[in-house]
């Protein structure tokens, strides 16, 4: 069930998101019955980073689960067993065995967020923003969108593109030389 969300498309997720959070849905009837006022979520500046924020924790929890899970047990129980002998407490083991374990998928994970933080999800900003959250909604993306599409600015569109290609290159080789740095990890 956690996992779930992970296959399902932003606009799926959009939906869901947008029937949850209007002024009928269900977090709004639960507020009522609370005696608060409904709020509109999805059109109220002031909200709507929260609401994006906590639809992509959602939607990417069980991805990061997964691999965090599996790099878990991918731990040999020998080095447990051992630490055990020779009297180690669990907090002992977690950060002796586990916690270095783990330091190179974790670099690895944060390698490829690093490399797309400035792709910053269009599918899902672009799902559920509205002209009412433009103003806290808006990522480079969405703004390159309605400048270049929509309005015909097309080499503005391809400036702001090529801009965050070199910014996004430069954060990847970044990431890259300090996971080297840090732990040795190389790609090839």
């Amino acid at each position: 069930m956690v996992y779930l969300p992970h296959f399902l498309s932003w606009v799926t997720v959009a939906g869901m998101m947008i029937d949850i959070l209007s002024l009928d849905g269900i977090v709004n009837q639960f507020m009522m019955k609370l005696g608060m006022e409904p709020l509109f979520f999805l059109g109220n500046a002031s909200i709507f980073r929260q609401v994006v924020i906590a639809s992509d924790v959602w939607k990417g929890f069980g991805f990061g689960m997964i691999v965090y899970l599996a790099t878990l047990s991918g731990i040999d129980p020998s080095l447990y067993e051992a630490s055990e002998m020779d009297g180690a407490s669990r907090w002992k083991q977690t950060l002796y065995i586990t916690i270095p374990s783990m330091l190179p998928m974790v670099i690895v994970m944060t390698t490829l967020s690093l490399g797309n933080i400035l792709n910053a999800g269009f599918d899902q900003i672009f799902n559920l923003y509205n002209p009412l959250v433009y103003s806290t909604g808006d990522i480079i993306d969405t703004y390159v969108y309605r400048a270049s599409l929509l309005n015909g600015q097309y080499g503005f569109g391809t400036a702001v593109g090529l801009f965050k290609s070199g910014v996004s290159l430069i954060l990847i080789m970044t990431s890259y030389r300090i996971a080297y740095k840090v732990s040795g990890y190389k790609i090839f």
